[in-house]
């Protein structure tokens, strides 16, 4: 019983230790400048009576005095500890004015990308290195691409990144900003008049195109009709003109066997009768009077 009891008086010591002791304890080392964590893709600037002292780069566990010396005790109650973010950071711009070599009023949307080369001159030499850059990228895409040709502008967007980042690099990197990928996304017009006048030529335009299609369809179709009943008509000629020869040599060929054509000229009387619609009535032979009632019923 007394075994269990120490177990279990052991546990609550332990579990109080690293849960409530343990971090109040590293949390006065740290406030006393004893050590440091630096996160992944940060960066720690230590400032002393307006000096900098030690700027950690490293992710990690650092320890103070062996880093910055006897100032680290100091820094944390008379200096202070700046934190930046060292990861790569993206920015979109968008309609930037610029006018083309004819004079059209053109907005260009310009994406690009950046990062913090380096942490003192970021600190120290521009008050908003953010904003003064994207001030930056957008003077440089006016001066860099003003007065283009329109049809270089709507096309080449390579060269216009290309253009606008050698522009901009030189300067950003003495505010401790390094400019990295540059991209024209988005070159429009920025006229509405402009923009419902050049819709209006495409309508037109396309409808141009469409009667025109229309018309070709139609006037070929016309032309296959008309050449198919002209074939039709020759051939239906031709077939006029050749049918009483070949039903002549039938004919001729029937005629020569005398019972033949007696049976098929019968066979062909018969047919024109059955397809005449007129009655036919059929009397019994030597019966004069029922022939003469009949012929006065239809007299009648």
């Amino acid at each position: 019983m007394n075994a269990l009891i120490q177990f279990i008086v052991g546990a609550a010591l332990v579990f109080v230790g690293m849960w409530f002791v343990v971090p109040i304890g590293m949390f006065f080392l740290r406030l006393a400048g004893f050590y440091t964590i630096v996160e992944e893709a940060t960066c720690q600037v230590f400032i002393l009576f307006g000096r900098v002292i030690g700027i950690l780069r490293e992710p990690g566990l650092h320890l103070l005095p062996l880093q910055l010396g006897p100032s680290a005790f100091l820094v944390n109650w008379l200096g202070s500890r700046r934190v930046l973010d060292m990861r790569l950071d993206q920015q979109y711009l968008r309609s930037n004015p610029v006018n083309s070599e004819e004079g059209a009023p053109m907005g260009v949307g310009i994406w690009y990308e950046m990062y913090i080369s380096e942490p003192v001159s970021y600190l120290f030499k521009n008050a908003d290195p953010r904003g003064s850059l994207a001030a930056n990228v957008s003077n440089a895409v006016v001066r860099s691409l003003s007065n283009m040709p329109l049809d270089q502008m709507l096309i080449d967007r390579h060269f216009m990144s290309r253009t606008v980042r050698e522009e901009v690099s030189p300067r950003s990197h003495e505010w401790g900003y390094k400019l990295g990928s540059v991209y024209i996304r988005k070159v429009h017009f920025r006229d509405q008049g402009m923009i419902e006048q050049i819709e209006a030529k495409v309508v037109n335009r396309l409808r141009q195109v469409t009667s025109a299609i229309k018309q070709a369809g139609a006037n070929q179709v016309s032309i296959i009709t008309s050449t198919a009943e002209r074939q039709a008509a020759v051939e239906f000629a031709r077939a006029a003109a050749i049918r009483p020869r070949i039903v002549g040599e039938a004919l001729k060929t029937i005629t020569t066997n005398p019972e033949v054509a007696a049976a098929v000229f019968e066979i062909l009387e018969t047919q024109k009768i059955l397809e005449n619609k007129g009655e036919l009535t059929l009397l019994p032979p030597r019966s004069e009077l029922l022939s003469q009632l009949v012929t006065a019923r239809d007299g009648a």
